[in-house]
Formats: structure tokens, C-alpha cells, sequence
């Protein structure tokens, strides 16, 4: 039987995460929840899912304010196009295109052009282009063209892709491209999307100087672009990249900190560059603020809900869909978010926490607790949590096709299986 919501986030890192994570809590509306939950939980019905009782909850009380911003505005912007109140569930209007579809078109030779600004000495090239093999699923550079098409028809621009947005599509994906090469490394991983790593082929040393020079090359593309804003909002990318990178090599003994380290560590590891990609593609087009912030907030949001099912995944998706192995992040010593929660039922596991893993047995007993909690379960309803804020950010732009398809795109991240 699963234990209920409001006791898996009994503890202050619960409202850690809910209060400063999500945006959409307030401290009454936390409070409420859990009380909620506690009334559900001795009533003598018969136990529900997590999803099942949140519904519950969401009927009893304003648990969640979907109109609330993410951040305090002292007025509305009359530009800002304002909807009706959301609904607990992801948009799932088979209407809507689909968004790989959408963007296919500016797409099109996006690896091919990314390969002419890596040209360089044969080697070099080879190593570069490994990886921009045209296989990939282009996640990234897809929400940053529809966000610009979605920004431009908002403006009154008619839904025209600017050169200098697709720029920034390209880079990136140049700039995940290199984080993936120093990744590798650093975890010392053999495999990556079903092949050889570039360190495992070509070795360490030249898979972090192949790195350098994509991430050198894609400063290069954005210098061109010639907007000092743009430059200074993605260089701030490549900073989280290597702050949240060190959070990984560090973790907190605090069980109370623990799970807002691991958000923020998604953050600036994952989300960081959706989110600032998107607030650049804005700015490029739109001078408003509160459209940046729009932007800014729904690519954090996605980015953040994006990890959190990768992190499912890896104790729920078997190795060849994944293209890496299953339960790699236990293996390199990290508690994700199905552990964290895991550890609220199962305090064994805290221990294992601590030493990262590293006792003999430890991986394949923490792998058991995960599965034997709702700790996936929980992590789910998280995700959800972040897509339903970032459909509450984007519904304040204009009605278009290209918004539609970010909406649709939550409802893809939480179903994805690889």
C-alpha cells in the first residue's frame, strides 16, 4: 500500500521542495494539503493512488493556484494575454499537432549546418561530429524554435523564425552536446544513446579537448548573434553547468537540505540552459519583461520535470530503451528523486546516502527499497507538479499553434520511456 502524499513530504524538505521549488504553493495552501491528506488517510475508504487521492485534495481546497506567477509582479501587463483557470490535467487535445512535427521544418539540416562551424583538422572533426549524428531527439533545439515562433506571433511578428533564434537552437544543443563529452568523463561512462562514448573510443583526454572546442565554438556562433543580452543570458548557462556539476560531486548529510540540493542541482545541470534558450529567443524578439520571464519559467519548468522522469526512468526503463545502463546514478554514488523519497519510508536507506553507495551490496538494496516504496510514484506526481506550472506560464502568451505544442510537449515529457 502506498504511503500517502502528505507523509512522504512529512518532513521540512517536503516543504522546502513545494515552497521554494514549485512557485505554486503557498505556506496556507501546503498547510491545507497536509491536513487534507491526513483526513483522507483515516478515513475508512479504501486507500487510493497518490494520483487518485490528490484529486481529492485538489476538490477540497485551493492546493494549488495555477493563476498565482512564479514571481510577485506589482501590476499586470495588458499585453499579457490572460485564460481562465487551468485545470489539474495536462492538455490532451488530440487536435494539437504534434510538436516534433511542428518544428521539423526549421529543424531540417540543424545537425549538418551545427557540423560546418565545427570544421577543423580531420581528428578533431571526428570526434566532434560524433555525437551530431543526426540521432539524437533534438529535444532541446525543438522547445526553442517553437518558443520562438510562439514569442514571435505574441509580438505581432506573424510567427516568422529570425535567423538569430534559430542560432540559438543550434547552440543549444551544442552546448548540451559538450556537457554530455565532459559527463562522460567524469562518470567515466562507456555507453551513450546505445553507442561508445567518445572517451571510450578515442580516450579522456581528447574527449575533454573535443568538448572545449564544440562549447568554444558555440560562443563563437553566440558572439556573432550580436545582442549583448543574449550573450550574457546563455553565458550563464555554461556557469550553472559547472556549479551544478560540483553539487554532484557533493551532497548534503542534512536530510532536510538534501532534496532541495538535488532540485537545484537539476536545475542548474538540466533546466538551465531550456530555460535560459528560451528567455534568449524572447529577448530577441520582444522587449516586455514579463514575456522573458514567461519564457524563462516554462523552459525551467519543462527542464526541471525533464530530469525528473530521466531520474524515474533509470529504475523504471530497461538499459537498450535508455541507451545506458539501468540504475547508472546509484552506481555513481547519486541519490535521485525516487530515492530521496524511497528514504522517507525506508530510513535504511539514509545511511547508503551518506557513503554514496559505495558499501559492497549497497546499489542492489537501494535499487529494492526504491521499488518496494512509492518513491517513482512520488516523483511522477512531482513532475507533474512542474508541467502543470509550466502550462500555466505559457498560457499567458497569445493563443497560437506553436504555444499549443509546448503545451502538448509537458504531456510527451511525462510519457516518455526513454
Amino acid at each position: 500500500m502506498a504511503v500517502p502524499w502528505s507523509r512522504c513530504w512529512r518532513s521540512g524538505a517536503g516543504a522546502a521542495v513545494l515552497l521554494d521549488w514549485c512557485g505554486g504553493f503557498s505556506r496556507r495552501a501546503f498547510t491545507h494539503a497536509v491536513s487534507a491528506g491526513r483526513r483522507t488517510r483515516c478515513s475508512t475508504a479504501a486507500p487510493q493512488p497518490a494520483t487518485a487521492r490528490m484529486k481529492v485534495l485538489f476538490r477540497q481546497g485551493p492546493v494549488y493556484n495555477f493563476n498565482r506567477p512564479m514571481t510577485i509582479a506589482r501590476h499586470r501587463n495588458r499585453c499579457l494575454y490572460t485564460t481562465p483557470r487551468v485545470g489539474c490535467s495536462i492538455c490532451n487535445d488530440a487536435k494539437l499537432k504534434d510538436p516534433f512535427s511542428l518544428a521539423q521544418k526549421d529543424l531540417q539540416n540543424l545537425y549538418e549546418d551545427i557540423k560546418k562551424l565545427l570544421v577543423s583538422k580531420a581528428e578533431l572533426k571526428a570526434l566532434c561530429d560524433y555525437y551530431f549524428d543526426g540521432k539524437g531527439k533534438a529535444f532541446r533545439p525543438m522547445i526553442v524554435i517553437l518558443m520562438a515562433r510562439a514569442c514571435n506571433v505574441h509580438s505581432n511578428k506573424e510567427g516568422v523564425l529570425l535567423p538569430a533564434q534559430r542560432s540559438i537552437a543550434m547552440i543549444s544543443e551544442m552546448i548540451h552536446t559538450a556537457s554530455l563529452v565532459h559527463d562522460d568523463v567524469i562518470d567515466d561512462s562507456d555507453t551513450r544513446r546505445g553507442k561508445n562514448t567518445i572517451n571510450k573510443v578515442w580516450g579522456e583526454r581528447k574527449a575533454i579537448l573535443a568538448g572545449d572546442f564544440i562549447l568554444s565554438m558555440a560562443s563563437m556562433a553566440l558572439a556573432r548573434i550580436g545582442n549583448n543580452t543574449v550573450v550574457s543570458v546563455l553565458s550563464q548557462v555554461i556557469e550553472d553547468l559547472v556549479r551544478g556539476e560540483f553539487m554532484q560531486l557533493g551532497s548534503k548529510e542534512n536530510e532536510n537540505e538534501r532534496f532541495k540540493h538535488y532540485l537545484e542541482k537539476t536545475f542548474k545541470k538540466t533546466a538551465s540552459l531550456i530555460a535560459n534558450s528560451c528567455k534568449a529567443v524572447s529577448i530577441l524578439v520582444n522587449s516586455d519583461p514579463e514575456v522573458h520571464e514567461i519564457a524563462y519559467q516554462y523552459g525551467r519548468n519543462v527542464g526541471i520535470a525533464f530530469q525528473l522522469v530521466d531520474d524515474i526512468l533509470d529504475f523504471t526503463s530497461c538499459a537498450n530503451l535508455l541507451g545506458k545502463p539501468s540504475a547508472a546514478d546509484l552506481k555513481l554514488g547519486l541519490a535521485t528523486g525516487p530515492v530521496l523519497f524511497a528514504c522517507q519510508q525506508f530510513p535504511e536507506l539514509h545511511a547508503m546516502i551518506i557513503r554514496r553507495f559505495s558499501s559492497d551490496g549497497d546499489v542492489d538494496r537501494a535499487w529494492q527499497y526504491v521499488l518496494k516504496s512509492d518513491g517513482v510514484e512520488q516523483t511522477n506526481y512531482l513532475a507533474q507538479h512542474y508541467c502543470q506550472e509550466a502550462i500555466r506560464q505559457i498560457r499567458r502568451l497569445r493563443p497560437s499553434t506553436e504555444r499549443d505544442a509546448l503545451i502538448q510537449l509537458t504531456e510527451l515529457v511525462l510519457r516518455r520511456d526513454k
